[in-house]
């Protein structure tokens, strides 16, 4: 009898576990993973494990995305572009896709922060566009192309949800709202391209990295970031010396604190005050285009004037 119970107490706890149970789910987020032989995998090798948490996944569906392109849409269209997202976990220097490589899902980050590098045939790198929960990775296939020159690696670890590209294909030809919210975000990107280009060109090192800063800030929650300056010099094409200066200066300020690969921003409006104006451009022009959240709300029904008296 005794065996029975314990038989059976045992089948009720796993039946309680099992569903929150992530096969290959990873213990950290700003983590490398180890395979079977010990060695670390690359972006690739962690991609194609079976990362997707399901019933976060499900938990996510019945309610409100933290992706603002999501939120922006309409309660009908987000509730039937739900069922077709898998949630994911995204480590630390993931590479999404390779430059030159087919792309098989669109993300839509959710506390996860991506980068777009442009990759010049030496392997120098510089980045051309930053993606957190505001949008999504993934253009070349709003557009229509399965390839593209930039690579997409993850620069802050987190979440997002992943669209396959023939559900976004589908949905694409559908028209209507999705298209129409994933077209102005493509524009959107292209603003923050140009800008950086600008930026890139015309202004100081510490105005760009005051910029950067923002930029990530904008994306999370808190003001903590972590990356290394390796990282961060890799994203704006520069040497990692050179950004050593810039940000020893901006700590004996007290705008930021640096300390093994964490970056806590301290003076949040100094950093405002010092970045250029390519800042405020891109949030300016990305709330004009997507219009968060004002999309789910209902329109005030117009008053009816009274008859005028004969």
């Amino acid at each position: 009898m005794c065996a029975r119970v314990s038989t059976a107490s045992r089948n009720a706890r796993f039946r309680t576990l099992s569903p929150c149970v992530c096969f290959g789910s990873k213990p950290g987020y700003n983590s490398i993973h180890k395979n079977r032989s010990g060695k670390h995998d690359g972006g690739e090798v962690a991609d194609r494990r079976p990362c997707i948490n399901q019933s976060m996944a499900r938990f996510n569906r019945n309610s409100t995305p933290t992706n603002r392109l999501l939120a922006s849409l309409p309660r009908a269209d987000l509730a039937r572009l739900m069922p077709a997202l898998e949630h994911v976990d995204l480590a630390l220097g993931q590479r999404l896709y390779e430059h030159g490589q087919g792309q098989e899902h669109f993300y839509f980050p959710m506390t996860c922060i991506v980068s777009l590098l442009g990759v010049l045939q030496n392997g120098d790198t510089a980045e051309v566009s930053l993606t957190g929960r505001e949008g999504g990775v993934g253009l070349g296939l709003v557009l229509g192309g399965d390839t593209t020159l930039t690579r997409a690696t993850v620069q802050s670890a987190g979440t997002a949800l992943r669209w396959k590209s023939s559900a976004l294909r589908r949905e694409m030809k559908r028209g209507r709202v999705v298209q129409q919210m994933l077209l102005r975000y493509v524009q959107a990107v292209w603003t923050q391209t140009a800008q950086s280009a600008l930026c890139n060109r015309h202004h100081t090192l510490e105005q760009q990295l005051c910029r950067w800063l923002l930029l990530s800030l904008d994306r999370i929650d808190g003001n903590v970031l972590r990356m290394t300056q390796q990282l961060i010099a890799n994203m704006l094409g520069v040497r990692r010396e050179r950004l050593a200066l810039v940000a020893k200066r901006m700590q004996a300020n007290g705008w930021i604190s640096y300390r093994h690969g964490v970056i806590v921003v301290r003076d949040r409006p100094k950093l405002e005050a010092k970045a250029c104006e390519c800042y405020e451009v891109v949030k300016t022009e990305y709330r004009r285009l997507i219009e968060y959240p004002r999309t789910n709300v209902r329109p005030k029904a117009r008053r009816r004037r009274p008859p005028i008296a004969p």
